[in-house]
């Protein structure tokens, strides 16, 4: 996340210039190469150095959420919108899942995996492994996506794909040529966003860490005592939860109630689910199997609401020729806040788990108030004056 806070913005505006193909691909291959030999890490500091270099190369994110803004029709905007957030929270939610079910093959697996293998002896390589091999395969297919960007060379004879996205985007393009850039840091529909984005950022972010903290952790803490497959079982249903949720609902009730409303209820109703947590602890059996599932999928499908929302805003308040550069600011300021996250959630998780006679909110109990005070911050900055909607002109 600090790698990517230092070049998102330049990787929004090179996609800005020369399209965001080139660096759409450019990334998706960078992951093959980092992503690898994080796996290779041989100690600590090669594994922190290596994904450093894989944010400080990667510019995926901000040129994909422009490229959905711009492939899809204004009627159907929320749909790509949501196309973008399920990818991202499947993909905080599998990838977990993935590194359970694949971490540690020769320990779990010993039948299959020699303990003199190289899975064996890089016992993290094969949910790596297999990450690179996807991204391989996604990145070789990205060579065939049409651009979106509208610099296209007038010699050559025209394509209908490239006609289709034209007119797809034309309400981003027309009108705008010869109109001055405003700055983006002027821009307080955009920056209103940007800030509440980063909000809920830091709160997915340190929910995604203190969910598996609290998972593994032993009942005589106030966690489950789950193994790494049992967590990774609850991902995954979480996973097939989010991708119906926002494929098929979400759009739906965006398109009555608006992107804000959604984002503000959704942070209301996080709130008692986060506070279950605690006494879902309690249950055993299947009781915990049923509740804690129930809980992961409805929290999950409410924060991606809120992320979903938040990208509709930012594409809506920029044209097409700062689209890129836009996102590239988002992407600074959300990657530094979660940066933030997984430390400040580990530490917050340990002093947890050294009170647990406290007679304020001990144990785990204060590691979910902690949460939804700053969900609760999230929740009060959706109402104006501070978040405002660009309204079209």
């Amino acid at each position: 996340m600090l790698g990517r806070a230092l070049t998102s913005v330049f990787w929004g505006a090179v996609a800005d210039r020369y399209g965001r193909k080139p660096v759409i691909v450019f990334g998706t291959f960078v992951v093959v190469v980092f992503n690898t030999l994080f796996g290779l890490s041989v100690n600590f500091w090669m594994a922190i150095t290596t994904r450093f270099l894989l944010g400080f190369l990667n510019g995926l994110i901000g040129p994909i959420k422009a490229y959905a803004a711009e492939i899809f029709r204004e009627e159907y905007q929320t749909l790509g919108m949501s196309t973008i957030s399920t990818a991202w929270g499947i993909g905080l939610i599998i990838g977990p899942a993935l590194g359970g079910f694949l971490a540690q093959p020769a320990e779990k697996y010993p039948d299959v995996f020699s303990k003199d293998s190289i899975f064996g002896r890089f016992p993290y390589f094969l949910p790596c492994l297999c990450i690179s091999l996807f991204s391989l395969a996604v990145g070789i297919a990205s060579f065939w996506l049409p651009e979106t960007l509208h610099n296209h060379d007038s010699r050559m004879p025209p394509q209908s794909s490239y006609e289709a996205l034209e007119e797809a985007a034309s309400d981003t393009k027309d009108g705008n040529e010869s109109a001055p850039r405003q700055s983006l840091f002027k821009n307080w529909p955009l920056m209103s966003s940007i800030i509440l984005y980063c909000v809920f950022s830091l709160h997915d972010m340190a929910y995604t860490e203190i969910f598996s903290l609290w998972t593994v952790s032993p009942r005589k803490f106030g966690g489950l005592s789950y193994s790494t497959v049992d967590v990774g079982e609850v991902l995954s249903i979480s996973g097939f939860g989010l991708l119906v949720f926002q494929l098929s609902v979400y759009p739906l009730v965006e398109k009555y109630v608006g992107p804000i409303v959604i984002a503000r209820v959704a942070g209301v109703l996080s709130i008692p689910v986060l506070t279950s947590y605690p006494y879902i602890a309690m249950l055993s059996g299947i009781a915990l199997s049923v509740a804690i599932n129930f809980a992961s999928v409805i929290k999950n499908a409410l924060s991606i609401s809120i992320i979903t929302g938040l990208f509709i805003l930012q594409n809506k308040a920029v044209d097409q020729r700062q689209r890129g550069a836009a996102n590239g600011i988002a992407m600074t300021a959300m990657s530094i806040f979660k940066a933030i996250g997984p430390a400040g959630a580990g530490v917050l998780f340990s002093w947890a788990q050294k009170r647990l006679d406290a007679s304020i909110l001990p144990g785990d109990q204060v590691v979910f108030f902690v949460l939804n005070v700053i969900e609760a911050v999230g929740v009060l900055l959706t109402f104006k004056p501070f978040l405002v909607e660009k309204q079209k002109t």
